[in-house]
Parts: C-alpha cells; sequence; structure tokens
C-alpha cells in the first residue's frame, strides 16, 4: 500500500511542477500562441494540430475545442483541422509513401500562407512532426511547438516552444492538455468580446 501511495505522490508532484512551471513564466508563450491564433482566424486562415498517439487524440481534442466551443459558450465556428483522424489519409500516405510523410503530405495541399501549425511531440524529435513543421515553414505558415524536456530539433523549426521540463511522457502530455485548453480559453474568450462589441455597435447604430 505504501508504494501505491508513493507513486501517486510522486505523479501529483510532477503534475504540481509543471504547473508551477506554467504559472511563473510559461503562460506568456500560451499568450503568444492563442494571439497568434486568433490573428490567424481574423484573417481567414486555417489551424492544423498534429502529434503521433497521444499527441494526435489531443491535436484531434484541440481542433474539436476551436470547430465547436470549449467553455459553453457560444461562438462561431472556427477551421481548424487535426492531421490525424482522416483514417483513409493516413493509411494512404503511410502506405504509397512512408508515414514519416503523412502529415507533411496533407499540409502540401491543405496549408497556405498564414495559417498556423500546431505540433505536439513529447520528444519534440518525431520525424513526421519535424517534416510537417518544413513544409508548414516554406508554404509560409506560422509554426509553433509543445514538446518535453530540451525541446528536440523541433525548437529550430518553430516559431514559438513551449517546452515543459520534463522526462516522463504522461506528464508532458498532460500538461500539453492544460496548455491546449487554456489557449482555447483565450481564444474563446477574446472572440465572445469581440462579437459583444460587434453586436453592440450594431445595436447602436439601428437606435440612431
Amino acid at each position: 500500500m505504501k508504494e501505491i501511495e508513493s507513486e501517486i505522490k510522486t505523479s501529483l508532484q510532477a503534475c504540481r511542477r509543471l504547473l508551477d512551471f506554467l504559472e511563473e513564466g510559461a503562460w506568456m508563450t500560451l499568450v503568444e500562441i492563442s494571439q497568434a491564433l486568433m490573428d490567424c482566424f481574423e484573417k481567414g486562415g486555417s489551424v492544423f494540430a498534429c502529434g503521433n498517439g497521444g499527441s494526435a487524440t489531443q491535436a484531434a481534442h484541440f481542433a474539436a475545442e476551436l470547430v465547436g466551443r470549449y467553455n459553453k459558450m457560444d461562438k462561431r465556428s472556427l477551421p481548424a483541422f487535426a492531421l490525424g483522424e482522416n483514417s483513409a489519409i493516413v493509411t494512404a500516405l503511410s502506405n504509397d509513401y512512408t508515414f514519416s510523410d503523412v502529415f507533411a503530405r496533407q499540409l502540401e495541399g491543405l496549408g497556405k500562407q498564414g495559417d498556423c501549425l500546431i505540433a505536439l511531440s513529447t520528444s519534440g524529435n518525431s520525424e513526421n512532426v519535424l517534416r510537417a513543421c518544413r513544409v508548414a515553414k516554406k508554404k509560409g505558415m506560422r509554426v509553433f511547438a509543445f514538446t518535453g524536456r530540451g525541446g528536440g530539433q523541433v525548437a529550430q523549426l518553430c516559431e514559438a516552444l513551449l517546452m515543459f521540463p520534463e522526462n516522463d511522457t504522461p506528464r508532458i502530455q498532460e500538461a500539453h492538455l492544460i496548455a491546449l485548453h487554456t489557449i482555447c480559453q483565450l481564444i474563446e474568450r477574446k472572440l465572445l468580446s469581440q462579437e459583444r462589441q460587434t453586436s453592440a455597435a450594431a445595436a447602436r447604430g439601428e437606435r440612431s
């Protein structure tokens, strides 16, 4: 029983350290990324997200929050796409090319200048994520990466890096989810504020 208790405490302590890391300064990177994504949406751009395994599901979850709603607040649907979700595309590209091209090939056809890519990789060295970042940069997209300790190779390919100082993959992914949720919240609040200002201005115009 003591071993189980110790293991649970160790996990919780690691989570607290990563939350402290966010609170002590990394939150500024969240603000920077959120602003960049809002600028992208306001200019008619799209946001793409990619990752492998748990990071793939987080990319899909992130896109779903943007297309739908994050916190019970109705907003307009935003053009966000997870590059690992279309099984026909992923398996065809893996079979006809290589798995390393499953994200990059999609961006070659879908991405455009001014769009954004959210690259999720706990190691920062996933080859398919790295190739996606390179294609995105060539197309004039803005690239933002989420990693664990060190940042890996993706650190050299992104505009902003949210690097959590942790080696344990589950803890990194938990921190990534908190960060992605926070970004969704910031985007939603800003978008709703803009929509309310527009509605108020329209109402004043009707009364005049």
